[in-house]
């Protein structure tokens, strides 16, 4: 760990007896095998985010799949239609392949993207998925003062939680980049856990103010966004990735808690070609036994009820670590 030892409380699994251990590596050997670490004794927990952005993004100069940055100020009428596609097509696309699985996931919602499509994030909602919270508009946060920051966040809150009838409790920042002070705020806020630490393959605890706060951890290179842009984008490749990530966690997933995070963007993933694959790698991950395809929330809630199992890590503030962490 970055700034010193990490306290970290682990055990080997469920039914099993908790002990402590310091850690100054920042690698955690691996518990005795259990019967299984998750609900019900499930080996392996998989997680899909739906990060739900598009209306959210500014109507000049966003980011998409034309190369030549459009003249300052003009509207990029086709990169909005590419966010639009989002809402239009690719978001109800997802909803079938879940339902067609039995899964539910969990959604970031932007503000103004929830603003823009409310009817669709309602139904999101009604589907069984969780409305977890991504900012009041797609930009960073972390250069505002600490009010400033905090009431954006408060604000993509109330708008969820208005138009959903869910209030959030996860939390993810554009671009996972927040200010050194976002665990005290979230947790002020009501938060019950963020996303915005990609360290770990499993979640983990953070003590804050006395207070548990939870980490679920994100993922790049499972990162629809980062990993499998639609420049050089093969489909063999993604498919084999997926499942390769999945073999591999499964087979330490005997020996200690794991757990598989896939990220989709709302204009990326949904594609028609993309939503096959993903759906032949669900398919693959559901004929295993012992799998949880959890919520995040639900991920959380599990840790926080299986303290003794799960990872707390001490951490000193993040100017001195680098990562998220009190900073008093």
């Amino acid at each position: 760990m970055i700034g010193g030892t990490a306290l970290i409380a682990a055990a080997s699994g469920a039914g099993s007896v908790g002990r402590a251990r310091a850690v100054t590596t920042g690698i955690d050997p691996p518990a005795p095998a259990g019967t299984g670490f998750w609900p019900n004794g499930a080996r392996l927990a998989v997680s899909l985010s739906l990060m739900f952005e598009g209306g959210g993004q500014p109507i000049s100069g966003a980011g998409g799949l034309i190369p030549e940055p459009i003249r300052t100020g003009v509207p990029d009428l086709p990169t909005n239609a590419f966010f639009a596609y989002g809402h239009y097509e690719r978001i109800p696309r997802v909803h079938e392949l879940m339902d067609q699985h039995g899964i539910k996931l969990s959604s970031f919602m932007g503000a103004k993207a929830v603003t823009t499509s409310p009817d669709l994030a309602r139904e999101i909602v009604r589907r069984g998925h969780e409305a977890a919270a991504h900012g009041r508009l797609w930009e960073n946060s972390y250069q505002l003062s600490r009010a400033d920051e905090k009431r954006f966040i408060a604000d993509s809150v109330e708008t969820i939680e208005q138009i959903t009838g869910q209030k959030p409790v996860g939390w993810n920042a554009y671009w996972m980049r927040n200010s050194v002070d976002i665990l005290e705020t979230l947790q002020e806020l009501g938060f019950l856990y963020h996303i915005d630490e990609p360290s770990h393959d499993e979640p983990f605890i953070i003590p804050v103010r006395g207070r548990d706060f939870v980490t679920v951890p994100y993922t790049l290179h499972m990162n629809d966004i980062v990993a499998y842009p639609f420049d050089g984008w093969n489909p063999a490749a993604y498919e084999q990735a997926l499942k390769d990530e999945f073999d591999q966690l499964y087979q330490e997933g005997a020996h200690r808690r794991r757990m598989m995070v896939i990220s989709l963007h709302d204009r990326i993933s949904g594609h028609a070609a993309r939503v096959r694959v993903l759906g032949r790698f669900l398919t693959y991950a559901k004929s295993k036994q012992d799998i949880w395809f959890a919520r995040k929330d639900e991920i959380a809630r599990w840790a926080l009820s299986q303290r003794s199992g799960t990872p707390v890590i001490v951490r000193g503030s993040p100017l001195v670590t680098g990562l998220p962490g009190p900073t008093a």
